[in-house]
């Protein structure tokens, strides 16, 4: 299965990367004439180590601390988050932080709520749905056990770390391996918020492309996966 969501994802991901830029082609031509002087400013080096500090500091209190109590890891994240603190203070002006913040409190607001309804209905499935209805509806390896399996990680928020303990209950309660992959491949990849994000940053025309593709080639990818794994 590790396998499988592998090469998978590598495949997806390689599939959506010429859907979109088959798409959007007239655009791409245009910008890509501009993206060479403006790649000093847009990409450097301090911003690298920035985005690195960032990835480090969300995973060092789950894998630096993977067991004791839960103060050691809020230590971490605090010690993380002063050392990103100085850099970022180093290395931007107040008007970049400024903006840097407002824009983090605009995806809070709007991201926060849904994060909650997501968990909600995620407990709400784990621990209500009948087995039977898992069985008729997520069951087997059919096309429309896959396009379900899609819809619900393409609408569904996972936390990080939590999508493959929800699909292993799903499975457990008779979840087919072909629409068990079509989850994993979508649930961490798409979710209500990150269609939300993909319209801000990308613009809509984009997300209206890029969010059924990716529901699409999931889908397809567990029902071809559902006959090989079964």
């Amino acid at each position: 299965m590790v396998i499988a969501r592998l090469a998978s994802a590598l495949l997806m991901s390689f599939a959506i990367g010429l859907i979109m830029a088959f798409a959007f082609r007239s655009e791409e031509k245009n910008r890509i004439s501009t993206i060479t002087m403006e790649r000093r400013r847009l990409i450097t080096k301090r911003g690298l180590i920035l985005l690195l500090l960032l990835v480090l500091w969300l995973l060092a209190p789950n894998y630096a601390v993977p067991q004791g109590p839960y103060w050691q890891k809020i230590a971490v994240w605090a010690i993380g988050l002063a050392i990103i603190t100085l850099y970022t203070r180093k290395i931007l002006d107040r008007e970049q932080v400024r903006a840097w913040l407002k824009e983090s409190r605009w995806f809070v607001r709007v991201i926060f709520p849904l994060l909650l309804l997501g968990v909600f209905c995620i407990g709400i499935i784990g621990a209500l749905i009948p087995r039977e209805w898992i069985v008729t509806w997520l069951g087997g390896a059919g096309l429309r056990q896959s396009f379900l399996a899609t819809m619900l990680g393409a609408v569904t928020y996972f936390a990080t770390m939590t999508e493959a303990p929800f699909v292993d209950t799903l499975m457990n309660l008779g979840m087919g391996k072909g629409p068990a992959l079509a989850l994993l491949l979508t649930g961490p990849g798409i979710s209500l918020p990150n269609w939300l994000a993909v319209g801000r940053v990308f613009g809509v025309k984009k997300a209206l492309v890029y969010v059924p593709a990716i529901i699409l080639s999931g889908t397809l990818v567990g029902w071809v996966a559902g006959f090989i794994l079964s």
